[in-house]
């Protein structure tokens, strides 16, 4: 009854709402009285949206009773799937309750999984079960077949040798699964391996004993020769496996390992061993320390005795054995005469490496081993083209193993350089290594001392020894350890010496040091000249040594490796210990720059220029303010305006003041024309004569005036130093480093004439009255005469105080 009462008075709300709404659309559409006549229209509009309305309820009725009908199927079908899989949970459950007797389905899985493991367990051992069966097949196969053909027996050696590899490349990729099972395999083929070349060996040397090896001139003929043919053959292909897998060896790890000898070459050197030991490793007098060459020169003596054997009966097999391989480009294995090498280097090392120990404490013994050694290693490699099988970098030898494998190279470069200090001690100790050496240059060269000489030698001689090194830090700890701390501690001396020759003569010197005047005139006299010349010499001497060294073949190389390495430096340390900034310190700022300069020696070569830059200036110094001591007596002296004499200029006695001076110019010229080259005695000399110009100029020059004769005496005093300098630089050059003096005297010298003398007489020139005239009179004028006598060395000034300087001017 509540319902229906519900129903029914929600019947009334919408009953009373439609009225509501008819209402206000009858009042919206009829207003007014004309309206009514659209009543018709108005009709026929509400019948049309009455029926659109009524065909739009009825689709919604469609709609609504097909999504009804979709949704009860699409809940029939949920249930029906819900029940199918909670039946077939349950057919799982009660399967694995059978299969694990467990409660929950967890534990069935955990037990499932530990079942499955087992299967996989199983499957596995299966396989090793199956790969060991095989193993031992092929095993019993080659045993039983290699003393009765041992031909058939190499085929399943080959295949057990090949299964061993590929377990090997395979171990990786299995995260480095049964290592038991791979070293059981491989030592199972070593094993086979071992007795296979025992026997193949053994009946080997068995030919060899035939034609009696190793005796000289063995020749083979006949049905002797195909048996050895055969020998060699079976051996190569029973190491074939093992030069296969290490020829595919990372290039690192291989370059680590000894190479590979030949099993017919082991087999052969067997004898030449035993004689070597016979030789070198007894009581005989063959086995000496001192003398490594001995044994170094039996291997060489071996190889040219069996070379032309091998090439003649072993090139041929080896040849056609390797041609169809990628061991055909390995020169060991395909060239004799490699090969032969290669089996003579493990008597070697083993003789080397128990020496070294022995003569580790004998420095001269180590040290002369390792020469003997690197002599060796460059005639293997020039002589006999031996690459130790790598084409491409070469072989690195019997040095680089005893350096670098065996780690003695520290113990050397102490050896050595504990020598070369040590001759270099010798050298700078001995009496005459200060003394200029005038004979060892050629006579246009600045001549250096004996110390500079003979440590440039001995530098030389170091560069000789560590030469034949292939270790780019090697060689590069050689140069700086060695060679570059001689020129620094020889750069060094240099340098104490030129600051001792400032410290002796200076002003202080005979209060602080109590160095005598005597010692100091000496000093400043040709013992003192002497002694800078020695520092300026041995300097530039071995400047230019750097500067040569710097374009060696060997030294370009060495730089040019150096500039690749910094470039591609990562911070880490450039040559063993020293990082790139040590390198460039003690070589060249340059390394490791984008820009194609510099060298090795950079830095040392600009320390011997500096030091032959100043010793230079100072020689300057030292010799101008001797002679301008010299020259004082000279500037006091004032007889040049009252000298009379008609005597020509040529006539004239030198002044004697100046006698001194003429004489030490004369004495320093002499020494200086020895032991200088030509361009540094002029600079020097050029500065010398623009000092004594100077002095002349402001002492005598312009203090005093001067007569026609005092002016031909001055005159004569000067053509006397120019000719000086004339004698030891060449003609001329006394008046180029005085021009300006020149030009005064010229000047100085002009005739007087009198205005009537000049209308009556020939015309001989400018006179002295004209060209005073015209150069105080206007400057234009001034500069225009002086030009026209050929004097622009002279600015106007000058002129005009030169001419004041003559009596019948001045007054």
């Amino acid at each position: 009854m509540t319902e229906l009462a519900y129903r029914s008075s929600s019947s009334q709300v919408a009953d009373e709402e439609r009225d509501i709404r008819v209402e206000d659309y009858l009042d919206d559409k009829l207003q007014n009285s004309t309206d009514l006549a659209n009543i018709d229209a108005l009709l026929e509009d509400v019948k049309a949206q009455q029926v659109l309305l009524q065909k739009q309820l009825q689709e919604a009725k469609w709609t609504l009773d097909e999504s009804t009908e979709a949704s009860r199927t699409h809940s029939n079908n949920l249930r029906e799937r819900a029940k199918k899989y909670k039946s077939q949970q349950a057919d799982i459950d009660r399967r694995l309750f059978i299969v694990t007797r467990s409660e929950t389905s967890d534990d069935a899985v955990r037990k499932f999984d530990a079942s499955m493991e087992s299967l996989r367990k199983l499957d596995v051992a299966q396989g090793y079960m199956e790969l060991l069966t095989e193993v031992e097949k092929l095993s019993s196969e080659a045993r039983r077949n290699f003393k009765k053909s041992p031909q058939a027996a190499l085929q399943p050696y080959l295949r057990l040798q090949n299964l061993v590899n590929a377990l090997r490349e395979a171990q990786p990729a299995a995260e480095d699964a049964a290592p038991h099972l791979i070293d059981h395999v491989d030592r199972t083929a070593r094993i086979l391996w071992k007795q296979m070349k025992d026997a193949f060996a053994s009946d080997f040397e068995a030919t060899l004993k035939k034609f009696q090896w190793p005796g000289k001139d063995v020749t083979l003929d006949g049905s002797l020769e195909q048996e050895w043919n055969d020998g060699v053959k079976k051996l190569l292909e029973l190491q074939e496996p093992e030069l296969k897998a290490r020829d595919n060896q990372d290039f690192e790890k291989a370059s680590r390992e000894e190479q590979l000898v030949l099993l017919p070459l082991e087999v052969m050197a067997k004898p030449l061993e035993l004689r070597f030991k016979y030789h070198f490793e007894g009581d005989r007098p063959t086995n000496r320390l001192d003398k490594p060459e001995y044994f170094l020169s039996h291997v060489v003596g071996l190889l040219n005795t069996y070379d032309e054997f091998f090439a003649i009966y072993l090139q041929p097999i080896l040849r056609d054995h390797f041609r169809i391989s990628n061991l055909a480009l390995t020169s060991i294995y395909i060239d004799s005469t490699s090969a032969l090498i290669t089996s003579l280097l493990p008597m070697l090392r083993h003789k080397i490496f128990a020496l070294l120990p022995r003569i580790s404490n004998q420095p001269q013994l180590l040290s002369h081993l390792i020469h003997e050694i690197m002599s060796f290693d460059v005639s293997m490699r020039d002589e006999w083209n031996y690459d130790g099988g790598n084409a491409v970098e070469g072989w690195k030898g019997l040095t680089w193993e005893v350096l670098v494998k065996k780690d003695w190279f520290g113990r050397w470069l102490e050896v050595e350089k504990n020598f070369a200090l040590s001759r270099y001690q010798n050298i700078i100790e001995s009496p005459e290594s200060g003394e200029i050496d005038y004979d060892s240059v050629d006579s246009g060269a600045t001549k250096p001392t004996y110390a500079a000489i003979r440590v440039n030698d001995l530098l030389e001689t170091i560069t000789d020894r560590y030469r034949p090194l292939t270790s780019f830090s090697q060689k590069l700890r050689f140069l700086i350890d060695i060679q570059i701390t001689i020129f620094d501690r020889l750069h060094s001396r240099l340098h104490d010496s030129l600051e001792a020759y400032l410290t002796i003569t200076s002003s202080i010197a005979r209060t602080v040091q109590g160095v005598s005047r005597e010692s100091q005139a000496e000093l400043r006299g040709l013992g003192g000249l002497e002694r800078l010349c020695r520092v300026y010499g041995s300097a530039e001497y071995l400047e230019k040594k750097m500067r040569d060294w710097s374009d060696d073949i060997f030294f370009l190389e060495l730089w040019d490796e150096l500039q690749d390495r910094a470039r591609r430096s990562t911070g880490k340390n450039l040559a063993g210990p020293m990082s790139m900034e040590d390198v460039a310190e003690r070589t060249s700022s340059a390394v490791g720059s984008e820009e194609d300069t510099g060298a090795l020696f950079d830095e040392t070569a600009g320390a011997y220029k500096r030091l032959r830059v100043r010793s230079e200036g100072i020689i300057q110094d030292m010799l101008i303010h001797s002679i301008r001591e010299n020259l004082r007596p000279y500037g006091r002296i004032n007889p040049w305006s009252s000298l009379s004499s008609s005597e020509p200029t040529t006539s004239l006695a030198l002044t004697a003041e100046l006698d001194a001076t003429v004489q030490q110019l004369n004495e320093y010229l002499s020494f200086l024309y020895k032991v200088l080259a030509p361009a540094p005695l002029r600079r020097i000399v050029r500065q010398v004569a623009l000092a004594i110009q100077a002095f002349l100029w402001d002492y005598v020059l312009m203090r005093y005036t001067f007569s026609a004769s005092g002016i031909a005496q001055f005159q004569r005093d000067v053509e006397v130093i120019w000719g000086t300098v004339d004698r030891w630089l060449g003609g001329g050059q006394g008046e180029i480093g005085m021009r300006k003096l020149k030009g005064a005297l010229m000047l100085l010298n002009l005739p007087a004439k009198s205005e009537q003398s000049e209308e009556t007489e020939e015309d001989v020139g400018l006179g002295l009255w004209e060209v005073e005239k015209k150069i105080f009179r206007d400057n234009v004028e001034g500069r225009e005469v002086l030009e026209d006598l050929g004097l622009e060395v002279l600015e106007l000034g000058d002129a005009r105080n030169v001419l004041q300087r003559r009596i019948e001017l001045g007054n």
